[in-house]
């Protein structure tokens, strides 16, 4: 079984089959999404012919969501799962941040003063700016210094009182989930587990019940509950030591297409074991600084390198830095996956 090859095909960047951006995200679950910029290039580059207008236009219509549903960490997901992914992954990412909370005199009283505040500045469907915001709560008498502000705001998530709405110019918008996103019917928690293992294996498969759980951020016990209803529509196998869980596919052939993934990707960030597509003598290039997954130059679902842009007048620049020497075939791969990536954003690449 090739792992890296499947992945690819299942992630819809070898084999983009989708054309709306909110198919992209529903069929991945979660896309994380601190990196924004980073994100919509995320979803674009899995679905054909969007552009990053295209990408923004999904957002401001309400049809995906950027939030804080699991591990702390913001992700899109798309508009009719931001309740129960939030309700069933938030409250152990609340759990776990308690002595962080204690340490900025965080507590109950003062969540529930913010939540007042914010429901009485957002009601009406009016996304503010984040600043604005955090200029509200201090107005409040609530401070936001030392990174209050933030984890004011993504317990607030959490909750599901608020998420990020539409940008405005260069500056992120918050807005009221309810008044947002269209009401659902609730899901129980062992549905909830169900659906969240069905799509991760689905999109990220071939990948284990412990790879889940490092992207869930949820309890292997919870998650076999999840897995042990979805196994009939999934196929299992064996490989080195470990059992992999993914729907039922084709092996993709060999290909020297060349992807330009961006810093968190979920290729590389939505698996505990990344070895399956990076070469661990490799892994400090890639993940530095405190954990930052930086974008990845990936050709037959392995990671061969690394690159970064330049954004200007001229158009747009990728600078390759590969791991090991490569050839003329893999060079014009990569310009042919800058040219990609330049009609994503609108411009030349030069």
């Amino acid at each position: 079984m090739n792992v890296r090859r499947i992945r690819l095909a299942n992630q819809h960047i070898s084999r983009p089959q989708l054309d709306e951006p909110a198919d992209v995200v529903r069929w991945m679950g979660a896309v994380q999404a601190q990196d924004y910029l980073g994100a919509l290039w995320a979803v674009g580059l899995r679905a054909r012919g969007a552009t990053e207008s295209i990408v923004e236009d999904a957002i401001a219509r309400r049809l995906i969501v950027r939030t804080w549903p699991m591990r702390g960490t913001l992700h899109f997901v798309a508009a009719e799962d931001a309740r129960w992914m939030t309700s069933l992954m938030g409250p152990r990412v609340i759990a776990g941040a308690a002595s962080r909370y204690r340490q900025l005199e965080l507590d109950a009283k003062v969540f529930a003063r913010s939540a007042d505040v914010t429901h009485r500045v957002l009601e009406g469907s009016k996304p503010v700016r984040r600043d604005a915001m955090y200029e509200h709560w201090q107005a409040a008498g609530i401070a936001t210094h030392d990174s209050r502000g933030l984890h004011i705001l993504g317990y607030l998530a959490q909750t599901g009182v608020v998420c990020f709405g539409p940008r405005d110019g260069k500056q992120h918008t918050i807005t009221l989930l309810d008044e947002w996103v269209p009401a659902v019917a609730p899901r129980s928690r062992d549905d909830a587990l169900g659906e969240l293992a069905r799509r991760y294996f689905s999109s990220h498969g071939p990948a284990t019940i412990h790879d889940l759980a490092w992207w869930s951020g949820l309890p292997l016990s919870d998650l076999r509950v999840g897995l042990e209803q979805v196994k009939g529509v999934l196929e299992s196998e064996a490989f080195e030591g470990r059992t992999f869980w993914f729907a039922p596919t084709r092996a993709p052939h060999s290909s020297k297409t060349a992807y330009l993934l961006p810093a968190w990707d979920e290729f590389t960030v939505a698996y505990r074991d990344r070895s399956d597509v990076l070469d661990a003598k490799y892994t400090r290039r890639v993940n530095s600084r405190g954990g930052i997954l930086r974008p990845v130059i990936v050709v037959d679902g392995e990671v061969v390198g690394t690159w970064q842009r330049t954004l200007g007048k001229a158009g747009v620049i990728v600078a390759p830095t590969f791991f090991r020497r490569v050839g003329s075939t893999e060079r014009q791969a990569v310009a042919d996956a800058t040219t990609r990536y330049s009609r994503f954003l609108g411009v030349r690449a030069t």
